[in-house]
Formats: structure tokens, sequence, C-alpha cells
């Protein structure tokens, strides 16, 4: 007969159990961003509609350009727009992705910081990002209802970097060339 370890004791040691953070898919997708860090890559508008317009005849240009072990920021450049930096975090449960938009004189746009946190282990090519109830509350606030079911994706291959936002009649998508480099572009607005 199997001797049994007393409740108390099972539980005090799960307790003690580290949090699960990062999966292992999540780090190997983190760690394929970040070696690209320091380089920049032009990429093509592949889906989208007349809400993307801004996006087009534009050269846009992704920049992986600060990078640690927790957090990669990312901007994100349309012609001479350089309002936006995808920030990637890591957190206690996963992967954040969050939207960091500025004006021109470096302020936060009252739209800004919006995002999700991933809910499953994705894999080391794709993770999602449902929209978060911090980004919803915004979207609200700011006149933006159709923005409160958005999902952000992001992919990454040996040659091509994906950024894509869905939602009910929206599917935007962004695919940048990883195998070309271009010359880095200017500062983002708001950024040292």
């Amino acid at each position: 007969m199997k001797k049994q370890l007393p409740l108390l004791v099972v539980l005090s040691t799960m307790c003690a159990m580290p949090v699960m953070a990062t999966s292992t898919e999540q780090n190997a997708f983190f760690d394929k961003i970040a070696a690209h860090c320091g380089k920049a890559y032009e990429g093509v508008v592949t889906a989208g509609n007349s809400a993307d317009s801004a996006f087009s005849g534009k050269k846009l240009v992704m920049h992986v350009r600060e990078c640690s072990d927790k957090e990669l920021k990312v901007p994100f450049h349309v012609g001479d727009d350089h309002s936006r930096t995808w920030v990637i975090t890591k957190t206690d449960s996963g992967l954040r992705l969050k939207h960091d938009h500025r004006h021109q004189d470096g302020t936060e746009d009252k739209v800004t910081m919006y995002g999700g946190d991933t809910i499953d282990n994705g894999t080391a090519q794709l993770q999602s990002f449902p929209v978060d109830q911090f980004s919803i509350d915004n979207f609200n606030q700011n006149g933006l209802s159709q923005s409160v079911t958005n999902v952000w994706h992001i992919g990454i291959s040996d040659t091509s970097y994906l950024y894509r936002l869905t939602r009910e009649n929206r599917d935007f998508k962004v695919e940048f060339d990883l195998t070309k480099p271009v010359a880095l572009p200017p500062t983002p607005w708001g950024h040292k």
C-alpha cells in the first residue's frame, strides 16, 4: 500500500511551484523575432479593404529596434508616418502585444497601448493576441466600437514576418520579406 502525503503538504508544494510563464513555443517565437534585432525589412499589404487605405502606395517598413530578454519593440513605419510601434512582452502567462501610437511631437495618441495577451501556447511560427479589456474600454471611449473583437496575429518564418488583424468584416495583413534587409528608418516618434 502506497503512503499518501497529507493534503496540506500537497497543497503547499503546489503553491511553491513557479507560475507558468512563456511556453517553449512562445520563447522560440520571441527568439526568432529577436534574432533580427537591429534590422529593418520592407513589407506589402497582402489583404485588406477600404479601411486600410492609409497604407496604399506607401513604403511599409518594420524595424526590430529594441530587444531585451523580456521585451521587443518593433516600429512599423508607413511612409513618413513613424507613429506606430509594436511592443511584444513576455508575461507571467504568455506573451502580450501592445500598439504604442504617438503623435509627431512624441506625445501619446488617445488610442494607444491597445492589444492583448495570448490565450494558448501558439507555435514557434504564429501567436495570436485577442483584444484585452483595457483595449475594449479605450476603443469604446474613442468611438471605435468596431474594434472590440480584434484579434492580432504575428507570424514569423525563416523568410517572412506577418502582421495580421482580424475581426468581423476585416482581415488586414502585411507581410515583410526577411531575406532582404533595408536601410534603417528614422527613430519612431516618441522614442529615443
